[in-house]
């Protein structure tokens, strides 16, 4: 694995700010959105009685995720958000496995990646929260059990986002640091290989279920 140090960027001034992208984890980025784009078109090409490999794959993401998003919420609900919790997992998912093969990376191991998303769920929540209660209920339920614990409260929904995604950042470029400082070691032998499938394959999967289903719950909180 080359140093995580080395990043490459590109910058461009707008307004007098410098706008610092990471091209490393747009890239990996396009990468992921373009595999999940074939494989939808490769799994619903051809729906059929006797399905392919790829529609079957398909099938049990929908069948696994859908029951999770319908217990959390209720049957109308779950048709609604459905689709962004299952679009969520295969996306961290696949992201996650990335840094299985060579010259690729994880774009979660960038901070931009899983706080943008923890952005996402929170925004979604909360317009789910507003659009379900209208906006005096669900102000309201800020100032419970006492008027005065309303910056707490405030305080504690925006730690969820942090919490969310520095979870998923912290265990993915945790795992990069430890194989890059292994490989180091033992110069690339028997145990770098193994770690990696053990930090993109056990650990990825365990985050990226982990990060969906604490998404679906702050959705269920709000418009319950």
């Amino acid at each position: 694995m080359k140093d995580l140090t080395n990043i490459p960027q590109f910058v461009i001034k707008l307004f007098g700010f410098n706008l610092v992208f990471n091209v490393e984890t747009i890239i990996m980025t396009w990468i992921v959105m373009a595999v999940l784009i074939v494989f939808g078109f490769l799994a619903t090409r051809k729906i059929a009685f006797v399905p392919n490999p790829f529609q079957v794959v398909g099938e049990l993401f929908v069948t696994a995720f859908y029951g999770l998003t319908e217990d959390a919420l209720d049957k109308e609900m779950a048709k609604k958000y459905f689709p962004l919790i299952c679009s969520l997992f295969m996306f961290l998912f696949l992201s996650n496995w990335l840094g299985i093969f060579p010259t690729l990376s994880e774009p979660t191991k960038d901070l931009n990646t899983p706080l943008g998303l923890g952005v996402m769920g929170f925004l979604i929540a909360h317009y789910s929260g507003i659009k379900a209660k209208g906006f005096k209920k669900y102000a309201k339920e800020y100032c419970e059990p006492m008027f005065f614990m309303a910056p707490l409260n405030i305080i504690g929904e925006i730690a969820k986002v942090v919490s969310i995604s520095f979870r998923l950042y912290g265990n993915i470029l945790g795992g990069a640091i430890i194989i890059l400082v292994v490989s180091h070691l033992i110069y690339s032998l028997i145990l770098p290989p193994f770690l990696i499938c053990f930090f993109s394959v056990f650990i990825g999967t365990i985050q990226a279920f982990v990060f969906t289903m604490l998404t679906l719950v702050y959705i269920s909180v709000r418009v319950k």
